[in-house]
């Protein structure tokens, strides 16, 4: 196995693009050719060619026989981002939905039984979908979410099926990553126009509106401003199908700032063909200046098509925030609170426009409210088909408005972060509406609601961990929901372990766990930007029927820098002892006291640079690990790309970032349990939309490094694991799925089948029973067994047993 030299420098030296493209498995012929440079936005060819060298592992993998089991939350959905309905309703039951990380699915009878139609291909990200009017068994799939949480993931294009999701085909359009809007002419379903967002990290040209008129074969651009603006809304006019509406949305997301508006935000704004997007025109009279433009909803009045709808996130500043709210670590916007959801009405189709919401105070206040801090992940708006008075739009509640859009009220119903709706043409009672927490339909105008809560198994996690109870219990946290756990029964054997119901469990949706190995009642979580807790259910606590649990944050001096935590902040117990933690911040905390209280042990690892600094959190820790082989050896990784390691339990520090992937976050670092100098590390670049597989291994502590990636054919990468019973077996986390090596990474392949292509955030191997839970950003958690991978059924080795 060849090594990378090592740069002669102590902080990260930069690294050629040929070089990376060595550790990802191109040959070093095929790098001289390429110009050195920073590699990022891994090209779609590049990502497609990868996808097929995944399929073809899968394929031939010596373990496909060994299928993953799901083993829940049968009771927890996940982040539903559009719907698509066969009409007329009554001749035909059949929908569809799109899920943010979990495929497209269908149900052919109004949602009694549902079945995935896309779990199987390069994304799991859906943007939107579409049926062709005059054929509904075309149905066009627009991967990648386009509401750009940090989260979301990249997708891969345009797909097309035309047998109603039985077969599938790729139909270009592989470097938008983002689609927000597929419209499909009403009679030729070869005419189709597509809402391209683009890059969701990076600038690219691969944005705006395109348009094929031979059923996706080929493509034209037809609405273009710039490398950073996106199309993402598109009605087209019922009379006229050459006429279509456009809204554009000037946007990047930084690693320390959502999408805002800033003083260069001039390319957001409403488009408007009348000759089928050969030519476009501004049509902005009496919306605000472009600067304050936001992501824009648009939708039109099917009986009145000359009457539209434009709901903006407005930026101009309603008031600053107080210091009260700055300290708030959710994400409070620096800049100050925004007028937000705003209703625009036009009734000239588009020549002019009028502020219709928020005219009376209590008006202005709620709609204000209406997308919290977070305007871009929503953007849309439906108008009733039959009534130009009637519309909806969505935010953290779902509201109608019956009077023109004066006055907005909510809609009770299930869930909240609203992201699709669906009216009946021929029914307006009839809605179907797509949230955070799964889908449901109401035939009584939203008076009532079915919700699918347990028939649509998408939800996102971004963690697992256990404990050692028996059974064990897995933890996890969810994007949307909260802290979960749940057991995983061995009862009936090891291949053929139950899918269960998930109950709460300490912590928030962005939270790490651990469990005392030797109590499995005490439960350390960690909530929003790396606030921690300790849960003790053996305890009852000051609220009937609620266990004790005790906030066990670090506390500063009041002189000192704020603590800056990661949303998913790194913290761990030690193997050597369970009652003490390790914390990552900006700095390494360590309590020998359960968290009682802390001592700092680092200075702050991270960059620190006031440059890149925002009001998301970063220039955090994200990834901890403590050699099992000796006390206060210690590794610290941080979002901006350095590494550390300390042997004598922080005293001293060393940096040992020279020779890894420079600026890319460290997604894991893993001590190993075999060798004292051996640590493994992966690198995530999804945040460059670099999505090369780094995958690292030291054996002197991380003064040199060794590529492990070749074979692995995508990334990124998320998580490594060693086994617990043979050292040369590693398992990787990736956002194709789980790897495994059984000859120290000398090659790779396919873990398992029977796993949908998704997002593997998170692994581990439970030390005593021998069994791996995959927590998975779309699908919810898997398990194997591991006996059938390390050949052993004898009982591992556990430090805590005794």
């Amino acid at each position: 196995m060849s090594r990378m030299p090592r740069p002669r420098v102590k902080r990260p030296a930069l690294v050629a693009a040929a070089a990376l493209l060595v550790l990802a498995g191109l040959t070093v012929a095929q790098t001289k050719a390429l110009k050195p440079r920073v590699l990022q936005s891994t090209s779609p060819e590049l990502r497609l060619k990868g996808f097929e060298d995944y399929r073809a592992m899968r394929e031939a993998s010596p373990f496909k026989d060994l299928k993953w089991q799901f083993v829940g939350p049968t009771n927890v959905s996940g982040r539903v981002t559009d719907v698509a309905v066969v009409a007329p309703k009554g001749k035909s039951y059949t929908i569809y939905v799109a899920s943010a990380s979990g495929g497209v699915w269908k149900t052919e009878n109004e949602g009694t039984t549902w079945t995935p139609i896309f779990e199987n291909m390069a994304t799991a990200s859906i943007g939107d979908i579409a049926l062709a009017p005059s054929d509904q068994d075309i149905l066009w799939v627009g991967t990648g979410e386009n509401n750009i949480y940090r989260s979301s993931q990249a997708g891969v294009g345009l797909y097309k099926s035309v047998d109603g999701g039985k077969t599938w085909a790729h139909m270009g359009l592989a470097d938008t990553n983002t689609i927000s809007r597929i419209v499909v002419h009403p009679t030729d379903p070869d005419i189709v126009y597509v809402a391209a967002g683009g890059h969701e990290w990076t600038k690219n040209a691969e944005r705006g509106v395109f348009k094929t008129t031979d059923g996706g074969k080929s493509w034209t651009k037809s609405l273009y401003v710039n490398d950073e603006t996106g199309a993402y809304d598109l009605v087209m006019d019922p009379r006229a199908s050459d006429t279509l509406y456009a809204a554009m949305w000037q946007r990047t997301r930084k690693k320390w700032n959502d999408p805002r508006n800033d003083a260069s935000s001039a390319g957001s704004g409403v488009y408007k063909t009348t000759d089928g997007g050969a030519t476009w025109t501004p049509v902005n009279s009496g919306l605000p200046e472009a600067r304050w433009r936001g992501r824009i909803g648009l939708d039109l009045c099917r009986a009145r098509p000359d009457t539209l709808y434009a709901l903006v996130d407005n930026y101009e500043v309603s008031r600053p925030p107080t210091a009260e709210e700055l300290a708030d670590p959710y994400g409070i916007p620096s800049s100050g609170f925004i007028k937000g959801a705003t209703v625009y009405r036009s009734d000239d189709a588009g020549a002019h426009w009028t502020q219709v919401s928020g005219l009376t105070p209590q008006q202005k206040t709620y709609l204000e409210r209406h997308s919290g801090t977070y305007g871009w992940v929503f953007g849309q708006i439906r108008v009733d088909p039959n009534d130009p008075e009637t519309s909806y739009i969505m935010g953290v509640p779902l509201s109608v408005s019956a009077d023109g859009g004066r006055t907005y009220a909510r809609v009770a119903g299930p869930g909240s972060d609203h992201h699709a709706l669906w009216i009946d043409p021929a029914n307006s009672s009839y809605l179907l509406k797509g949230f955070d927490q799964g889908v449901a339909v109401s035939y009584d105008k939203g008076k009532s609601w079915r919700y699918f809560q347990k028939e649509l198994n998408v939800c996102q996690f971004f963690d697992v961990n256990f404990d050692m109870a028996a059974p064990f219990k897995v933890y996890g946290s969810m994007q949307d929901h909260g802290s979960f756990r749940g057991r995983i029964d061995l009862s009936r054997g090891r291949d053929r372990i139950p899918a269960v119901e998930f109950e709460n469990a300490p912590g928030g949706e962005g939270s790490n766990h651990a469990v005392d190995p030797g109590n499995p009642d005490i439960v350390y979580s960690a909530g929003f930007y790396g606030t921690l807790s300790r849960t003790e259910y053996d305890k009852a606590g000051p609220y009937p029927g609620r266990p004790f649990s005790k906030t066990i944050q670090p506390v500063l001096y009041g002189n000192e820098p704020p603590l800056r935590g990661q949303w998913l902040a790194p913290f761990i117990l030690s193997p050597h002892n369970p009652n003490i933690l390790y914390h990552g911040l900006q700095y390494v905390f360590r309590s020998l006291d359960r968290g009682d209280t802390w001592e700092r042990i680092s200075p702050d690892l991270t960059t620190n640079d006031p440059a890149t600094r925002g009001d998301i959190r970063y220039q955090t820790l994200f990834a901890l690990s403590e050699s099992p082989l000796k006390h206060g050896l210690v590794y610290a990784g941080t979002d901006d790309g350095r590494l550390w390691v300390t042997k004598d339990g922080g005293k001293a520090w060393a940096e040992i970032t020279a020779g890894l992937a420079p600026g890319k976050w460290m997604s894991r670092v893993v001590a190993s349990a075999y060798d004292l100098g051996t640590v493994y590390l992966t690198q995530n670049g999804k945040r460059d939309d670099d999505f090369t597989p780094y995958v690292w291994k030291s054996t002197d502590f991380g003064k040199t490094w060794a590529s492990l990636a070749k074979g692995v054919p995508a990334g990124p990468v998320n998580v490594i694991r060693e086994d617990p019973v043979n050292k040369d077996i590693l398992y990787l986390g990736t956002d194709l799925g789980v790897f495994v090596t059984t000859d120290g990474a000398k090659t790779w392949t396919v873990l398992g089948g029977g796993l949908p292509t998704v997002y593997a955030h998170d692994l581990i191997v439970h030390p005593r029973d021998n069994i791996i839970v995959v927590a998975t950003h779309g699908r919810g958690m898997w398990a194997l067994d591991a006996d059938k991978v390390n050949n052993k059924s004898a009982r591992p080795r556990f430090r805590f047993e005794d």
